[in-house]
């Protein structure tokens, strides 16, 4: 597997664990500064390579009503100043094409949503700026599925590709998450991604809303790293029962720097056990 390189950071290739860590929605400026200082903070004290995750709109809800974010104009200024501040390296999502080369100019990584996985402009907006680009495989695919999603974005000269697994549709209103998966995504020769959080909601459960089992984020983040990934998602907040999207699964910030030590341990400790049973060449 090739390593993808996001700013100064490498990703898969035998390097080790990374992270992509922030709000689901910017909220305000203010929250997105905070949330992004302590997220570096923390992955500096824990020695771990960080992504800062947050989107300037969330077309994909379940309500009208729910919010949706700042927009694709105040979301992005608020994010150059979210990099300028920390230097943190930055992914946010995108759903139009037309928005692709706009948050290229700002973020490291455009990622596309699991619902719009198969929308081929998109796709392809997104390769032809040339930053990496994380395609969240739908709910409704298959691992090996993702190999055409893939050839889109190579198709246009694009190598930096992360593939995420997010969860499988399992009936209504809920999700699982196949482990095998892992690595039959990583057998497509690109790093792979596991969005734990996400894994977790309920969908539509609520009245109007997505609901989540964050109470097991911490035991199937341990399981995907155990079964081989290269980089970890994980929305978290200060304090989630407020948050303003995933409010019922994300991981509360003060959670945050345990989970990742514990999560290193597992990965040192799988690629260990991988080192000792593969094949002499």
């Amino acid at each position: 597997m090739k390593p993808v390189r996001i700013g100064s950071i490498s990703v898969g290739g035998g390097h080790p664990l990374a992270f992509i860590i922030g709000p689901c929605v910017i909220e305000s400026a203010s929250h997105a500064l905070e949330t992004a200082s302590a997220i570096r903070e923390v992955a500096a004290r824990c020695g771990v390579a960080v992504v800062f995750k947050a989107s300037y709109d969330k077309a994909n809800r379940t309500s009208i009503a729910s919010f949706r974010g700042p927009g694709l104009d105040a979301g992005l200024r608020i994010l150059a100043d979210v990099r300028a501040r920390t230097g943190l390296p930055l992914l946010t999502d995108i759903h139009e094409p037309a928005h692709a080369a706009v948050a290229a100019a700002v973020v490291d990584v455009l990622q596309i949503p699991a619902f719009l996985s198969r929308q081929t402009d998109l796709i392809v907006a997104a390769a032809r700026t040339g930053k990496v680009v994380n395609v969240k495989k739908g709910q409704f695919l298959a691992p090996k599925d993702m190999k055409h999603v893939i050839s889109k974005v190579t198709g246009e000269g694009n190598e930096s590709v992360l593939v995420t697994e997010r969860g499988v549709s399992f009936g209504y209103n809920d999700l699982v998450v196949d482990m095998r998966a892992l690595p039959m995504l990583r057998e497509l020769g690109y790093p792979v991604v596991f969005d734990v959080t996400h894994s977790l909601q309920l969908p539509g459960a609520g009245n109007g809303v997505t609901t989540g089992l964050a109470q097991y984020i911490e035991p199937l983040a341990s399981a995907g790293v155990a079964a081989g990934v290269d980089m970890m998602f994980m929305e978290v907040h200060d304090e989630p029962s407020q948050a303003k999207s995933d409010a019922a699964n994300a991981l509360r910030l003060d959670r945050l720097e345990p989970l990742i030590m514990r999560l290193k341990r597992i990965d040192a400790a799988a690629r260990e056990a991988a080192a000792s049973v593969a094949p002499a060449r």
